[in-house]
């Protein structure tokens, strides 16, 4: 009974972020911005709404699963959104093609 009310905290907390995130992104124009508002997306309400679900499917293949889709999502998302950030700038002519960082 206690890892429910764990797992439903959790999830609570991940939703939060996301529906904040997202009504931040939303208020703001500029791009970067709005990458910066998504970012805890992936980072952080991805992993925290994994680890509720985790912890209420009980240890098993769901939660394995769950927690490896997690782990995929934490590592790729911030990498994703920096190379967003890089192709927009590189569109815009802020940066060189060229440049190497």
């Amino acid at each position: 009974m206690n890892t429910e009310y764990v797992a439903w905290g959790l999830l609570a907390a991940g939703c939060a972020v996301l529906v904040f995130s997202c009504a931040g992104a939303v208020a703001v124009r500029s791009l970067y911005v709005r990458l910066h508002f998504l970012t805890p997306v992936t980072s952080l309400s991805g992993p925290l709404i994994g680890i509720g679900l985790a912890i209420d499917a009980g240890w098993g293949l769901t939660a394995a699963l769950d927690l490896a889709i997690v782990a995929l999502l934490a590592v790729t998302g911030p990498v994703l959104t920096s190379a967003t950030g890089r192709a927009v700038a590189t569109r815009r002519g802020r940066i060189r093609t060229d440049s190497p960082q």
